[in-house]
């Protein structure tokens, strides 16, 4: 396959800095061990009626390289524009992630002899293969709406709700005053953007009255993912870690979850 010389880089998220290339309708980055697997999904959720993912293109496994098709529209970057933050979008975001889990609960449980992401996993697992990592850098937006998902890197087998709580984390944001200012969201009413993306879900009662305590494990399978990733000297991991406050803003983060938790729960069955 080669490799990303010649091509127009992109983003790639930290995990993939520098690494992800594009050529032309083709988008070639590096390919992580349960590759197969994740194609052979991609391909089975477009069959199922789910056409908002990357077609998977080409594997080179002496290279560790993929190929997938490049989803053109437009993706929100850090500082997000005021467009991608509305209500609207947040309730079409939340749609969104449902139509995803419907399609995948049509299709057979993940392999199980597949060595899927730990990183960001659900800890219960189950037998729906999750995103896990729905954030607005891996959204994909035509005329202001989201219509795609992209960056399955840490997609594993989970609950429906542990993927909302994961892009609740995200989307709301699940961040203490202080951190969502210094994060560019200052302003942003996370308990009523709950709301906003489980209504836009159709999440029932049951999960409503769950997603506080989910939302929870989440930000503590954050923090210790990046904690792995800063004791193994990531530089990128490391220069983010530090900009952001190390971690005083994580104890902060956690420690106003917790004390938020009843706020959420009263807001979601409001």
């Amino acid at each position: 396959m080669g490799d990303a010389r010649g091509g127009e880089p992109l983003a790639g998220g930290m995990a993939n800095a520098g690494a992800v290339v594009r050529h032309g309708d083709v988008v070639e980055r590096p390919a992580q061990a349960h590759a197969p697997a994740l194609h052979r999904h991609l391909r089975a959720l477009a069959a199922a009626g789910f056409p908002g993912v990357p077609a998977p293109v080409a594997l080179d496994t002496a290279t560790g390289r993929e190929r997938l098709t490049f989803l053109h529209g437009d993706v929100p970057l850090p500082p997000f524009p005021a467009w991608s933050m509305t209500e609207d979008v947040l309730a079409a975001v939340g749609a969104l992630l449902r139509r995803l889990h419907d399609a995948s609960a049509t299709l057979p449980a993940p392999d199980t002899s597949t060595a899927w992401p730990t990183d960001l996993a659900d800890p219960r697992g189950g037998t729906l293969l999750c995103h896990n990592d729905v954030c607005p850098e891996n959204v994909v937006f035509r005329d202001g709406r989201p219509v795609a998902l992209i960056d399955f890197d840490l997609a594993a087998p989970g609950r429906p709700l542990w993927d909302v709580a994961m892009a609740a984390r995200y989307w709301a944001p699940v961040l203490d005053p202080e951190s969502a200012a210094s994060a560019g969201r200052a302003g942003q009413d996370p308990v009523r953007r709950l709301r906003v993306l489980a209504d836009g879900y159709g999440l029932a009662r049951a999960g409503r009255e769950a997603l506080p305590a989910v939302i929870g494990e989440t930000v503590a399978a954050g923090r210790a993912f990046v904690a792995r990733r800063v004791e193994a000297g990531d530089p990128v991991y490391e220069a983010a870690f530090a900009a952001y406050g190390g971690w005083a803003r994580w104890d902060r983060v956690e420690d106003w979850c917790a004390r938020t938790r009843g706020t959420f729960l009263r807001a979601l069955l409001a």
